[in-house]
């Protein structure tokens, strides 16, 4: 964070211009300054963002790729990042680690399991921690995703924590949803939410390999054939693909990219892809507003008028419903 104060220094246009032309490391401060809850920083943040989106720099195709711990993200993220940069194309990377409830650190351990894309010079990752942000992204995902854009990478992946309770925040900023299952997957879904298989639009029965090739396909033709009985998607018509892959021997990683490209055509031809994309507007819109609430409601004065409305409703002045609509009249009046 030391960094950040010089930046309060640089204009806005400066910043905007040298992330545009790829530098790296301003790129690097700039997601430092957009995910920094310090009032100056985000103020600073704000008027780099505008300024940004005003420009209309960069247009990427935003995929989140989730699944239960242990499904192997990172090493899958590897391995297809660099099939599409083989292409030639440039891949970034948003890595959202989980956060400790008890001291509140991270592990971002991800961008070391990214052992190609980590040193590739067409790839950018950035691990950021989740900490009490729900829906398996972090504080700022969408900010950092502007940015990147900016920067001219064509493919954003944002590798979710994986939790599968509440993963429906990551599918309303992203343009493609990627679901990884392991072999098996009886023991999983246990964990996961129906929902979470309903929301992706691609599923991948990941590693494929060694001796558990057989249960891979087998997993495959089971969720193919519970996909065949539901009807597709009303919203975009697009009916789920179900592709084993995997990381180690590469088996369905080309396949995979081709689904993707076939999705984002059909999406982009039948409408879907920018009624998307104003719907992600929207959902962004709310979700600054709710943020402002909270922010507001942790600062020092936030944390002074309410506490004195909280203290009436534990001397029983007052009852819980008046005290929450107090509580927002002085939000609102603030």
């Amino acid at each position: 964070m030391a960094a950040l104060p010089s930046l309060l220094n640089i204009s806005t246009l400066t910043i905007a211009e040298s992330i545009e032309q790829g530098d790296r490391v301003m790129l690097g401060r700039a997601i430092t300054l957009v995910e920094s809850k310090n009032p100056d920083h985000i103020a600073k943040a704000d008027l780099l963002l505008s300024h940004i989106i005003k420009s209309g720099s960069g247009s990427a195709l935003r995929i989140a790729i989730s699944g239960a711990p242990g499904v192997g993200k990172s090493t899958f993220i590897d391995s297809l990042g660099i099939q599409i940069i083989n292409e030639g194309l440039k891949v970034a990377v948003l890595s959202v680690d989980p956060s400790s409830d008890i001291n509140k650190g991270s592990i971002l351990g991800d961008k070391t399991r990214m052992e190609k894309l980590s040193v590739h010079a067409d790839a950018f990752i950035r691990p950021s921690p989740a900490g009490n942000f729900l829906g398996g992204i972090a504080w700022r995902t969408r900010e950092a995703m502007v940015l990147l854009e900016a920067a001219g990478y064509d493919i954003i992946f944002v590798e979710t924590v994986g939790v599968g309770q509440s993963e429906h925040k990551v599918k309303e900023m992203v343009d493609c949803f990627v679901l990884l299952l392991l072999p098996g997957g009886g023991d999983e879904l246990q964990g996961m939410k129906k929902g979470i298989v309903e929301m992706a639009d691609i599923l991948s029965i990941h590693k494929c390999d060694g001796d558990q090739i057989q249960l891979a396909r087998q997993t495959q033709k089971e969720y193919q054939q519970a996909l065949h009985l539901s009807p597709k998607k009303k919203i975009n018509n697009w009916q789920a693909e179900v592709i084993t892959t995997s990381s180690i021997t590469g088996e369905g990683i080309d396949q995979l990219w081709k689904t993707i490209q076939i999705y984002q055509d059909q999406m982009v031809a039948n409408g879907f892809f920018e009624q998307n994309r104003l719907n992600q507007n929207e959902s962004w819109f709310n979700e600054r507003i709710a943020l402002g609430i909270q922010e507001y409601v942790r600062s020092a004065s936030g944390k002074s008028a309410i506490a004195k409305i909280k203290e009436n409703l534990r001397r029983q002045k007052t009852d819980p419903i008046a005290a929450s609509n107090l509580a927002l009249q002085e939000i609102l009046d603030r």
